[in-house]
């Protein structure tokens, strides 16, 4: 029996796993010191650039000796420089849980062409860490964007490793504990955890990511924007704000308002404790629920950003038809925007979960999904 629409309905309906929701009371008036129609190269770019990267290290706490720089082609653009320009020094281990890391893999085998040793899980699951080789260089995502898992921590990683370690931190930056001294190569793009616009990506370097790109030249050609050293030395330059192909002041204005606002909420921890806030509401549902479960089954490796529902009950006989039909249910409601499941990944509901979603739109949302599941178990009786 289709049940009553509930009464309350989120504030925000914007749901999306990227680009992501904009902080709670973000107003565009707020980019109105942005230098447009300025050059990126004078010193008003130049500063709005650096304090960009400055924030960045304040509201993560990357320590003082690594570098970050704003890089183009968003997170993507971070991770493929990072990749043509480390890789194939010593071994390598490319490590893939959902459809992100499994390009990192195409890259790396039929683009690079290294003879990589490559660990795969299936969607909600990631591989086991503890057969990782860190005396090798290793790429993976800390958090599965499309696949609701995340690594649960950095302790499968040796502190006096070998080889470095290439992290896709997108979905995890801002939102989950990084353990700096174990990551050589950290990326993420504004368009994620703080709601920022796309196009930008960052890139994080430590000492030791450094020392390999002053000291090995790969074998392939590199094109410009993936350029990072020059005579053999890091182009310093690149992270002080100088950047490689020109930026948006209006995007770098944006993603300055929303380190501000990361900064009110208590900074990393605060952002963290709203993701897992938000995370709390949906478990409580499902808990409650037979017919709806984590993509991820094990709670120590569930992401508390992009959050992977799946429907069990038995009745359903095409779940992809069925979670489409949910989606656009809700969508048609006004509810909830872009909350499907990535096209690569099994059929179910994505809901994003960073800092930015306030935990009462969380709230409000789960009655409608229980709507808009017993419609469609309705619709199916019907039918039948």
């Amino acid at each position: 029996m289709a049940i009553a629409k509930p009464g309350t309905r989120p504030e925000n309906p914007r749901f999306s796993s990227g680009p992501c929701a904009k902080f709670p009371n973000y107003n565009v008036n707020m980019l109105a010191d942005a230098p447009l129609g300025r050059s990126h190269r004078a010193a008003v770019g130049k500063a709005r650039l650096k304090a960009a990267i400055d924030g960045t290290r304040e509201v993560l706490g990357i320590p003082d000796d690594y570098r970050i720089g704003i890089v183009p082609a968003s997170d993507t653009g971070a991770v493929e420089m990072a990749m043509w320009s480390l890789l194939g020094a010593r071994p390598v281990e490319m490590l893939a849980w959902e459809s992100f890391g499994a390009g990192w893999v195409t890259d790396a085998v039929k683009q690079l062409k290294l003879d990589a040793v490559v660990k795969t899980a299936d969607y909600g699951e990631i591989v086991d860490l503890t057969s990782v080789d860190t005396d090798n260089d290793v790429v993976f995502t800390w958090n599965g964007t499309t696949s609701g898992v995340r690594v649960p921590n950095g302790d499968w990683i040796k502190p006096d490793r070998q080889g470095l370690t290439i992290c896709d931190a997108t979905s995890a930056a801002f939102a989950q504990r990084l353990p700096w001294d174990k990551l050589d190569v950290t990326t993420f793009s504004w368009q994620k955890v703080l709601g920022g616009e796309a196009a930008h990506g960052m890139l994080i370097l430590s000492p030791r990511a450094v020392e390999r790109l002053e000291s090995y030249t790969p074998p392939w050609p590199l094109p410009k924007i993936f350029r990072l050293t020059k005579g053999g030395k890091l182009i310093e330059g690149i992270f002080k704000g100088e950047t490689i192909n020109t930026p948006s002041m209006l995007a770098v204005e944006d993603y300055l308002a929303a380190l501000d606002w990361a900064r009110s909420v208590g900074g990393i921890e605060g952002l963290r404790n709203r993701a897992y806030a938000n995370l709390a509401e949906i478990q409580g549902f499902v808990a409650a629920h037979d017919w709806l479960a984590f993509l991820a089954n094990d709670p120590a490796v569930r992401s508390n950003t992009s959050v992977c529902l799946k429907f069990t009950d038995p009745r359903i006989s095409d779940g992809a038809a069925f979670a489409k039909a949910v989606v656009k249910r809700l969508d048609d409601e006004g509810v909830a925007f872009d909350i499907g499941a990535y096209r690569d990944a099994p059929p179910g509901l994505r809901i994003w979960c960073g800092g930015t979603v306030e935990t009462a739109d969380v709230a409000a949302l789960m009655p409608w999904i229980e709507w808009a599941f017993e419609a469609e178990i309705a619709a199916l009786t019907e039918s039948a």
